[in-house]
């Protein structure tokens, strides 16, 4: 390392220093959108291997959580859809399907994330619209029409009503004749990132924390392959976070559910297998890659030194990425593929096990057919055609990859420290720590676009003029009303007495510390609606008020 260091000075004095007195450089600090400095050339550093990197399959997991990653098989390539009604869903599920989609992802309106029915006043304008509507269970058999739920994963973006919407694909899976010890999918269930970053949270945080242990329990013994929550990042640097920030209030978010189900009397390596991730993927490739790194290496020492975990799944870093929503733009769209490109690429590198690429016109509304195939498409020739699934951790060893690597690990630390001195994630939630530091991080990195110290092609620099606009795909407003005509029909022909009992032991369940699925499968199952079952929750644990 002494011999490098002083080659390193005598490249800097005879070759940089003539160099720099020609032609300056570009700026005069480099750094990624996180901040860390990036050095004009980073060389090899002392670094335990087997510590810091080890090989993939093997703790700390930084290389990889499988021996031959994608050599056994690719990602997990899903494309998150879902609008109008369960019908038009599932024409866009078979439609994605047929183009070799290899994994659902369901978006649901904000009335049914919210726990509330279509005909309910304040979901009017918004049925259907970022999302599938989903009252009852008749519309999720809709949604699943003719397609095998144990022959394909879903994953499914929901939190406040993630036990219910979960309640809703097993009665379907029932319906089926399907093995529930082979279902296999993801729920969001992560209730906490919702009160820093979202907004989509019903109950107070205690009442919503119960809920998401009470999937942990359940799951474990019934829908083994579930993954019962996936904890996420993504919404976090959508608010506008920094890379650092989101890896650490994730896994900060990730160590009070794991605390909570071991509060709970759960032994860790019954529940932990079933734990994932979400992430999101931006821009700056390199820091992206490094962030994904870091963060597998950070859970494993989490899992084995703080929670005890020894089975190695518990200490596997699973995650789902998805491109950066935030960074596509409105302006000259054609760009926004390039984008995506370039995330999806990084998220691959970074080791994901499954990945949405975005839309170029997502920017503007929910994407047309076109557009989202060409997403898909974008998975598949980097999968097919670019050759970096062939090899394992293909910058694994890159100087400024490791360097990084280790700057974020530091950093995330850092963060982990300061809020486990606050008493944990729910008190630096509720302290209103998260949500001002991403504040700040969002307020800079705008002044910095502003300022023109960061080009944001199409928008602040390369402006150009546009064309016709492009074609859009656009919601019927009249769905609303065929959606509330369906569930009139079907209040009058259920069986009330049925579902007046099944709500009634929900809210008896609510008042006690037993298991919250049990009641709530026996109520979708009575075809009692997502709003029904929402309020008799709410009866006895009233609502959460910022």
């Amino acid at each position: 390392m002494d011999e490098i260091k002083k080659q390193l000075k005598n490249w800097e004095a005879n070759l940089v220093e003539p160099a720099l007195n020609k032609a300056p450089e570009r700026r005069k600090k480099f750094a990624t959108d996180a901040g860390m400095e990036i050095q004009r050339l980073h060389i090899p550093t002392s670094r335990d291997y087997k510590q810091q990197v080890g090989f993939p399959g093997e703790f700390p997991f930084t290389r990889g959580v499988y021996p031959t990653m994608y050599r056994n098989r690719f990602w997990t390539m899903r494309q998150y859809a879902g609008f109008g009604t369960a019908e038009e869903s599932n024409q866009r599920y078979r439609y994605l399907i047929a183009h070799g989609t290899t994994g659902l992802s369901v978006a649901f309106d904000l009335p049914t994330q919210m726990g509330y029915d279509s005909d309910h006043a304040i979901a009017e304008g918004e049925v259907g619209k970022v999302g599938v509507a989903v009252d009852s269970l008749e519309d999720m058999e809709r949604l699943f029409a003719g397609i095998e739920l144990q022959t394909v994963t879903t994953s499914m973006t929901i939190n406040a009503t993630a036990a219910i919407l979960l309640c809703l694909y097993v009665a379907v899976a029932k319906k089926q004749g399907a093995d529930l010890r082979k279902i296999s999918g993801t729920i969001q269930n992560d209730i906490l990132k919702e009160y820093a970053a979202r907004g989509t949270h019903i109950y107070p945080p205690a009442s919503s924390m119960r809920l998401v242990t009470d999937v942990f329990e359940w799951c474990s013994m019934h829908l083994p392959k579930w993954n019962t929550i996936s904890i996420s990042g993504y919404h976090i640097r959508e608010a506008g976070s920094t890379a650092v920030q989101e890896v650490a209030f994730t896994l900060a978010n990730a160590c009070a559910y794991v605390q909570a189900a071991i509060d709970r009397g759960l032994n860790v390596d019954s529940f932990a297998g079933q734990l994932s991730f979400f992430f999101n993927a931006h821009n700056n490739f390199l820091e992206e890659v490094a962030k994904f790194r870091a963060a597998r290496r950070i859970w494993a020492r989490l899992m084995r030194e703080r929670f005890g975990a020894k089975a190695a799944e518990s200490m596997k870093l699973r995650f789902h990425a998805q491109t950066g929503g935030s960074t596509l733009t409105a302006q000259q769209i054609d760009n926004n593929i390039v984008r995506v490109t370039l995330q999806a690429l990084a998220a691959v590198l970074g080791g994901c096990q499954s990945l949405h690429t975005n839309s170029r016109d997502e920017a503007l509304a929910l994407p047309t057919e076109e557009s989202v195939r060409i997403a898909l498409r974008t998975q598949q020739i980097i999968a097919h055609e670019s050759g970096v699934a062939d090899t394992i951790d293909a910058l694994g060893g890159s100087y400024v990859v490791e360097d990084m690597t280790d700057e974020i690990e530091r950093r995330v630390w850092s963060y982990l420290t300061k809020i486990d001195e606050m008493g944990g994630a729910v008190k630096a939630i509720e302290q209103q720590f998260y949500q001002s530091e991403i504040a700040e991080s969002a307020y800079q990195y705008q002044m910095a676009i502003e300022n023109k110290e960061k080009i944001i092609v199409g928008v602040n620099e390369f402006i150009a003029e546009e064309g016709p606009p492009p074609k859009l795909l656009h919601i019927d407003d009249t769905m609303r009303d065929r959606q509330i005509d369906r569930l009139r029909q079907l209040k009058s022909r259920r069986e009330a007495k049925k579902v007046a009992a099944a709500l009634a032991e929900v809210q008896r369940r609510a008042a006690t510390s037993e298991n919250m699925i049990p009641a709530i499968l026996s109520a979708v199952e009575s075809y009692a609606t997502v709003g029904e079952i929402s309020d008799a929750l709410r009866t006895v644990w009233g609502e959460y008020q910022n």
